[in-house]
């Protein structure tokens, strides 16, 4: 079968990206407004966005910088704690404010501090929740320390989730950042009411990219990337076509200096090249005639929002493309995903 060479699709969306603040914030917004049409936007700053009124001035400050030639629309998250007050919840929720609330486990991943311990203690928010249709997201790890952290999502699967599930049979959970066969089989078992996202570099990196040949900080993410077996099972997942699967960037971009440290920052800076790096696992898998569905279909479905109105157009370049360049701040630089594969794709224009 021949490859095609351009891609018309629906412009996509990103469910989860990490946008940050600041000259941050100013530096990394321009990619995602052109490049998805919406994003879920996470609220892990310091301090997080724990109240409707916070993620109200969040937003002005994004839409603010926004580019005025730009169309984009962040979707707003609310941080759980153990005190997040149901009435806020809801009343962001139904002024169209807030589109979701995000589940850290306590210690699990960057300013996580301020996470939630004991998930009992946010029942009456989840009921709440439940009631609306508002959707759970949700970081899928353990952080007890007799756990393995390549074991963490498994285990959170079974000690937190399926408990979680069996409460709230109704609450739209979207399991964040899936990275192993036991996070993809569990999604498959389950009904319409759970979701999750996959990312670019979890497609394309397995734990080697971090370890061998050396310690390789820029490829540090939380949840970590596992063995083979499981990049494997995301991307059978990625491209299979089934509806609970969509695309979540989990860009989180850092100075380079907070990643090449002792003590390096988790996070991977994709949101450049992310759209030219599933278009080549997909065309890998054979499967390009999949590709819009899982960029820009599936994840509308599950929140229950139109799709984009806008199209966006890729064409197959004749030679690998290089990898974005760093991106310049005032006193530092973040670097660009590099995949370690050649990717022929790169996004030419949005209409």
């Amino acid at each position: 079968m021949t490859t095609p060479t351009r891609l018309e699709i629906t412009m996509p969306d990103d469910w989860h990206v990490h946008l940050r603040h600041g000259e941050m914030l100013e530096k990394v917004l321009p990619y995602t407004a052109a490049h998805f049409g919406r994003a879920i936007v996470m609220p892990n700053l310091q301090p997080p966005v724990i109240r409707t009124a916070d993620a109200r001035a969040y937003r002005e400050a994004i839409l603010a910088i926004l580019p005025s030639h730009q169309q984009f629309q962040p979707l707003m998250t609310l941080y759980m704690t153990e005190t997040t007050e149901a009435a806020d919840v809801k009343a962001g929720f139904e002024s169209g404010l807030v589109t979701a609330v995000k589940l850290y486990p306590a210690g699990a991943t960057t300013n996580s501090a301020a996470g939630v311990k004991d998930l009992e203690k946010i029942y009456p928010v989840l009921e709440v929740m439940q009631e609306m249709g508002m959707p759970f997201l949700v970081h899928g790890e353990v952080v007890d320390p007799a756990v393995d952290i390549f074991d963490r999502e498994a285990v959170f699967i079974e000690t937190k989730l399926i408990p979680l599930r069996k409460q709230f049979p109704n609450l739209k959970i979207v399991f964040e950042h899936l990275t192993t066969k036991d996070g993809v089989d569990y999604v498959v078992s389950c009904d319409s009411y759970t979701a999750a996202t996959l990312t670019p570099h979890h497609l394309v990196i397995n734990r080697n990219a971090m370890l061998v040949g050396g310690i390789k900080p820029h490829y540090y993410c939380l949840p970590v990337a596992k063995r083979e077996s499981h990049r494997l099972a995301l991307r059978a997942a990625a491209v299979s076509g089934d509806r609970r699967f969509f695309l979540g960037t989990d860009s989180a971009p850092h100075p380079i200096h907070a990643k090449e440290t002792a003590c390096g920052c988790a996070g991977i800076f994709n949101v450049v090249n992310a759209l030219a790096i599933t278009a080549q696992v997909f065309e890998q898998e054979h499967a390009l005639d999949q590709f819009e569905r899982f960029v820009s279909l599936n994840g509308p479905a599950f929140y229950g929002l139109p799709v984009n109105t806008k199209r966006l157009v890729l064409k197959r370049q004749t030679e690998p493309q290089a990898t974005p360049a760093n991106l310049k701040l005032s006193n530092t630089e973040v670097q660009a995903f590099d995949p370690m594969m050649d990717v022929y794709w790169q996004v030419v224009e949005a209409q």
